[in-house]
């Protein structure tokens, strides 16, 4: 198989089997739902899995960072962190001990508590992976699921287009940039974006839930914005229309995707949080965001099923493209 994500196609057919129900299990695994809810009583329990292995700079940072964002996506607060962290024979103990601080460093950053895990040094690996399992609470009248999207909502994404593949490209891959006329300054540029835009959705997921009439709420990951609306719309069963003028793309992003031949929609996408909610709501929403620092557009709508997936741009109305890997896993399979 190709690397990246299972097919949607395969992970369907996998989560089509037989397994043990509990009835405290609010919401299992599904296409588009990134976490699980199970029933504790009074206060719901969130748990996220996930592991990073495109990166290496600040890997421990962004596990952390990646797994708290599904939480906060639910309505939920982050609270306990249990990490994997695998490392090839080449390590030494400085960079262990780099590793392990990373991930320290990002749960005291958001007040998680980091309760337990696995370190080892791993036969047949080149890099560091880094597995992670956060925990979090949300109480019964806050939860939102990705599957939560209702007919007529306007979609909303926050902060723009690839701001993570962006920077990994620049982390990873800067001679390359170099080579196809890409500037030092820029590159330097899109390696800030790690802090001056970030890649944490929690504060957007805060202010998002304070508005009434959020149904849905979906970060955006691997297969970038395009992969994260179909998610949503697979998840609650609707189709979907988006305006091209109005998605956000950072000049930089632009600059690097046409220098790689990338396409943004399909690139790596953590910091940008999509969001579904009655049109008459949105101006309360963009205004909050705004007083929070947080840059929001109204991209489009969920539409009825039938109407299928679908961008409106200058030629007229075309199908939403799908991309079967994301385009970083793509760059750097071939490169």
């Amino acid at each position: 198989m190709e690397i990246g994500k299972f097919p949607h196609s395969l992970l369907e057919k996998l989560l089509q089997q037989p397994r043990f129900n509990d009835h405290r299990v609010l919401l299992g695994p599904g296409l588009g739902e990134d976490a699980a809810v199970i029933d504790m009583g009074e206060t719901l329990l969130i748990a996220k899995s996930d592991p990073i292995t495109f990166a290496i700079d600040r890997i421990g940072w962004y596990a952390v960072q990646v797994n708290a964002n599904d939480i906060a996506c639910m309505g939920g607060t982050p609270r306990w962190f249990l990490a994997t962290l695998l490392v090839p024979e080449s390590f030494t103990e400085n960079q262990a001990g780099e590793l392990f601080n990373q991930v320290l460093d990002a749960c005291n950053s958001i007040n998680v508590a980091l309760i337990g895990g696995h370190s080892e040094v791993t036969y047949g690996i080149d890099r560091p992976i880094v597995s992670g399992s956060m925990l979090g609470e949300v109480t019964r009248d806050r939860l939102i699921k990705t599957g939560g999207a209702q007919e007529g909502d306007s979609i909303v994404i926050t902060k723009g287009l690839a701001i993570e593949g962006t920077a990994l490209l620049a982390l990873e891959r800067a001679e390359d940039l170099r080579r196809a006329g890409v500037n030092d300054d820029t590159i330097t540029q899109c390696i800030n974006l790690l802090d001056s835009v970030g890649v944490s959705v929690i504060t957007d997921a805060a202010v998002a839930s304070t508005i009434t009439h959020i149904h849905s709420m979906h970060d955006v990951t691997e297969g970038g914005l395009v992969t994260g609306l179909r998610e949503v719309a697979s998840a609650s069963g609707l189709g979907l229309a988006i305006e091209e003028g109005g998605i956000p793309v950072l000049p930089m992003t632009l600059e690097v995707c046409q220098a790689l031949e990338l396409d943004p929609l399909g690139l790596l996408g953590s910091g940008a949080l999509i969001i579904t909610l009655s049109p008459e709501f949105v101006p309360s929403l963009l205004s909050n965001l705004e007083n929070a620092g947080i840059d929001g557009w109204e991209i489009g709508r969920m539409m009825p099923i039938e109407e299928g997936l679908v961008s409106i741009g200058r030629t007229g109305e075309i199908e939403l493209p799908q991309f079967s890997r994301d385009e970083l896993a793509r760059y750097f399979s071939c490169s």
